[in-house]
């Protein structure tokens, strides 16, 4: 009877070290990996950029092409709205947005561009949004058209250079977007 006891014992004993082990082993799995949280992005349509210094610049944020989008790509000539917002991480000093360029087509910016001193310039109006905003000083508005020189496409991105007066300027990768449409069909 000892030896069935010594033996049920050592088994248990056994189970238990590999048990230990697996515990131990599985433990040690997420080691040195990043986190799939760790870097999120906010879920909109556009990218974002910041221009100038991290204290005093400017945060382009939400930066996309919107274009009907009927064929496998929008053909020159037609109109394309560039849809930004542009913050000014200055609390001090104003700065203004003084121009936006690009291969694919002619930028035209309607508004004086202002950013205020720690306040935003909203350009266009993002989808399913209502452009109506009470009246602010930290907030202006403008609009940009984009007259296409070259076809554009969903799933694509396109060089625009931002210009501003104080911050300086940066090359912005943009995204096409097709719209509330399709994905409300």
């Amino acid at each position: 009877m000892n030896r069935t006891k010594s033996r049920t014992s050592a088994v248990t004993a056994g189970l238990a070290a590999c048990g230990l082990a697996a515990a131990v082993t599985l433990t040690g799995c997420g080691a040195g990996q990043v986190s799939q949280t760790a870097n999120q992005l906010p879920a909109v349509n556009g990218t974002a950029a910041s221009i100038g210094d991290a204290k005093a610049g400017i945060d382009l944020r939400n930066v996309y092409l919107r274009a009907k989008q009927t064929r496998d790509f929008v053909k020159p000539g037609n109109m394309a709205e560039l849809i930004f917002v542009a913050v000014n991480k200055s609390p001090e000093s104003a700065d203004k947005l003084v121009s936006i360029q690009s291969a694919t087509g002619e930028v035209m910016v309607r508004g004086d561009g202002a950013v205020p001193a720690g306040g935003a310039l909203l350009v266009g109006t993002a989808e399913g949004k209502n452009q109506s905003l009470p009246a602010s000083a930290d907030v202006s508005t403008a609009t940009a058209d984009v007259a296409l020189t070259q076809p554009i496409s969903n799933g694509l991105t396109y060089k625009f250079t931002f210009k501003f007066q104080n911050a300086g300027e940066a090359q912005v990768e943009v995204p096409i977007s097709a719209g509330d449409d399709a994905r409300r069909k």
